[in-house]
């Protein structure tokens, strides 16, 4: 299952932006996967509790948006939004189209958490 690697390797980036920002633990990781991008939405969210485990995430929660597929239509220009299985210009039908997204996986914003200081 690559997907735990995915969420250790997305772990330790975290863990770099708490230490660098001095933060106790992070309380809400967002992401953001595409369909074309090879990693299974549903696998990555049961992964994620375990690659936490003794981390400053161990207790924090994974959003995870679902990014459409877009492309340009390299006959007319247009962009559109197409299903996995059918990367055509919506608008003329050509076939010859270039990827815009869809294939990405983002780590779009953390929720970190400071100790409180007494005044």
């Amino acid at each position: 299952m690559h997907e735990l690697a995915i969420c250790q390797s997305l772990i330790d980036q975290v863990e770099d932006i708490a230490l660098e920002r001095n933060a106790q633990s992070v309380s809400l990781i967002i992401i953001a996967i595409g369909p074309l991008s090879g990693v299974e939405a549903p696998l990555l969210k049961n992964a994620y509790p375990l690659a936490c485990i003794g981390t400053v995430a161990e207790n924090s929660e994974l959003v995870i948006e679902l990014l459409p597929i877009r492309v340009k239509c390299m006959q007319c220009g247009s962009e559109s939004e197409v299903l996995p299985n059918k990367l055509i210009c919506k608008k003329c039908g050509d076939w010859r189209t270039e990827l815009v997204s869809g294939d990405e996986m983002m780590l779009m914003s953390v929720e970190l958490e400071k100790e409180k200081t007494e005044l």
